[in-house]
């Protein structure tokens, strides 16, 4: 579904040839949002998912402002109705689908004996239930073309776990072995499925727990990461944009580590 008007620069690059579209979900904040910049920069046509209202369509507008080619969609990623309405509109107003970047997540902390059933299904239903029903709603387009990247962004907490989210690793475990069976499912199609783990990423979601006292500050947790800084959402997207390059059609099925040397997994 379509926040409003779509923030659409235009979609034919100087020579008349129409871009390729890209869709990032989570893509109004963090992460997403610098995978979407990225992507844009890169001339890709961007559409935004994001679970807000409104959210997505101001990032995209921002984007939009700077030159490059994006516009914003409102939907719940666990919601297949709402994915399938965003994808139909992207399809619709930017044309047919070739890059997405499974992104949104979310990472509350809850101690395992006390973590509720609700609790859990919330979490697998937007992480893993999400990336399933985002990818499976555009793939089609992908198959069409005979050529498309897909890339999920998973944890690295799914590798060395994570105290008191464990639901969290199980989702981001569960994209992992998503990948694997999706590389091979679709290797013969022309589509490559690849992941990015990230580790330390600092984000507006980390700083809001640092504010909280539930993480360290940046410059402690820096100590334990060999290359002496936390990473940023510009380090992930710098990741995403190889992966959905074209030279990548021999790279699928894989996991690639963002996370400053922390040798995990």
């Amino acid at each position: 579904m379509s926040s409003a008007e779509p923030a659409v620069a235009t979609l034919e690059t100087p020579d008349s040839h129409p871009k390729r579209v890209a869709v990032v979900t989570g893509a109004a904040a963090g992460i997403g949002r610098s995978i979407a910049e990225r992507l844009a920069a890169d001339g890709y046509a961007v559409a935004l998912i994001g679970r807000t209202p409104g959210t997505a369509a101001a990032a995209a507008s921002e984007i939009a402002a700077t030159g490059g080619t994006a516009a914003g969609y409102d939907a719940d990623v666990a919601d297949r109705a709402q994915v399938d309405a965003a994808v139909a509109a992207i399809r619709a107003e930017l044309g047919p689908i070739a890059v997405v970047v499974a992104n949104a997540a979310v990472a509350p902390q809850q101690a395992f004996l006390e973590m509720t059933l609700e609790q859990w299904n919330t979490i697998i239903d937007i992480n893993l239930t999400g990336t399933f029903n985002t990818v499976q709603s555009c793939l089609p387009d992908l198959v069409e073309a005979g050529w498309g990247r897909v890339v999920l962004i998973s944890s690295s907490s799914a590798q060395r776990g994570a105290p008191k989210m464990a639901h969290y690793a199980a989702s981001k475990g569960g994209q992992l072995a998503l990948t694997k069976a999706l590389a091979v499912e679709f290797a013969r199609t022309g589509i490559t499925v690849n992941t990015v783990v990230p580790s330390s990423i600092d984000t507006p979601s980390v700083e809001k727990k640092r504010a909280d006292g539930k993480i360290p500050s940046a410059e402690d947790m820096a100590k334990y990461i060999p290359v002496g800084r936390m990473g940023t959402g510009a380090d992930i997207a710098g990741a995403v944009s190889y992966l959905a390059s074209d030279d990548t059609s021999y790279v699928t099925g894989q996991t690639i580590g963002v996370n400053g040397g922390s040798f995990i997994g």
